[in-house]
């Protein structure tokens, strides 16, 4: 007995209320700004929905939100009209292409623990309503180690660390893992060579910074790949498309999709801690208050 596409879709959908799958939340951050960081976000953000993942990605790049823009998208609302009480989250979110969905960039919750317990509570009830419809989180973080910066990578499961071949992007990189290492207790990170012009330069990018990192940082470097310099990834930006989508078969398209079948392996950290979408929002709030105290020090 065959079964049809929509009872096949209603068993599927049994099994997420059933059995939900943990959910991935992926930090892109990188020290330095200019290296590529948003384009690497959203192409692995649809490269994850090309295998079947509900994919949501934050801009939270607070400073200079450009997610919207390197996809021709028309944002009105963002996050701060979800914390004001103005629109609920669906009414913000953002259709972008294969189907993945987008959280507009908001200047105005760059301080949570400036936020009300009530606005606090409001803004962790609205993720919580997206329920578990959601596989992956990707954060598209601010360039520097700003305190938005740090406290969405220690709210998150993972954090992806993209550099590129120059000596600014590999000193600030090391500086952002030293930081998060030494202040904030993230141990684990993953490198990621963009715009790398051989086979071997990403590799070599990975060995200069762990070499530092292993003699100064008691951290775990990992190194999820390299994305070539590609002239159909610089096409694909000017006509406001990702380059997994314009040019699927293109040498930096590819590289993304390994990268991303990586990523699909990465072990679940915490299921109950991190399953959800709201205990994301749960920790960045904790995170920001933990982070107020320290700088307000003893009264």
């Amino acid at each position: 007995m065959q079964l049809s596409d929509r009872t096949i879709d209603q068993a599927d959908n049994m099994r997420r209320i059933v059995e939900p799958k943990p959910l991935k939340t992926i930090a892109i951050s990188s020290g330095k700004g200019g290296v590529g960081k948003t384009n690497v976000s959203i192409n692995l953000a649809i490269s994850l929905a090309k295998q079947k993942k509900e994919v949501l990605l934050l801009d939270a790049d607070l400073g200079m939100a450009n997610v919207d823009v390197l996809l021709g998208l028309n944002t009105e609302y963002d996050l701060s009209h979800v914390v004001s009480g103005e629109r609920s989250l669906e009414e913000i979110i953002v259709e972008g292409p294969s189907n993945i969905k987008i959280i507009p960039a908001s200047s105005g919750i760059n301080k949570m623990a400036n936020l009300t317990p009530a606005e606090q509570t409001g803004l962790i009830n609205a993720f919580s309503e997206l329920g578990n419809a959601v596989d992956a989180l990707i954060i598209d973080t601010g360039a520097g180690i700003s305190d938005t910066v740090v406290n969405f990578c220690k709210a998150s499961q993972d954090v992806i660390v993209v550099v590129h071949d120059e000596p600014a992007s590999i000193t600030d990189a090391y500086a952002f893992i030293k930081v998060m290492s030494r202040h904030h207790n993230v141990s684990r990170f993953h490198v990621l060579a963009n715009m790398t012009h051989d086979v071997h330069e990403g590799h070599n990018l990975f060995k200069k910074l762990s070499k530092a990192t292993d003699r100064f940082l008691d951290v775990i470097l990992t190194f999820v790949g390299a994305v070539p310099y590609d002239e159909k990834l610089r096409k694909s930006v000017q006509h406001q498309r990702a380059v997994v989508e314009a040019f699927p078969r293109s040498p930096s398209a590819l590289a993304f999709k390994r990268i991303t079948r990586q990523i699909d392996n990465w072990e679940d950290k915490g299921t109950k801690s991190t399953g959800q979408l709201k205990f994301f929002v749960e920790r960045m709030i904790q995170s920001d208050l933990m982070q107020s105290v320290v700088q307000q020090g003893p009264g």
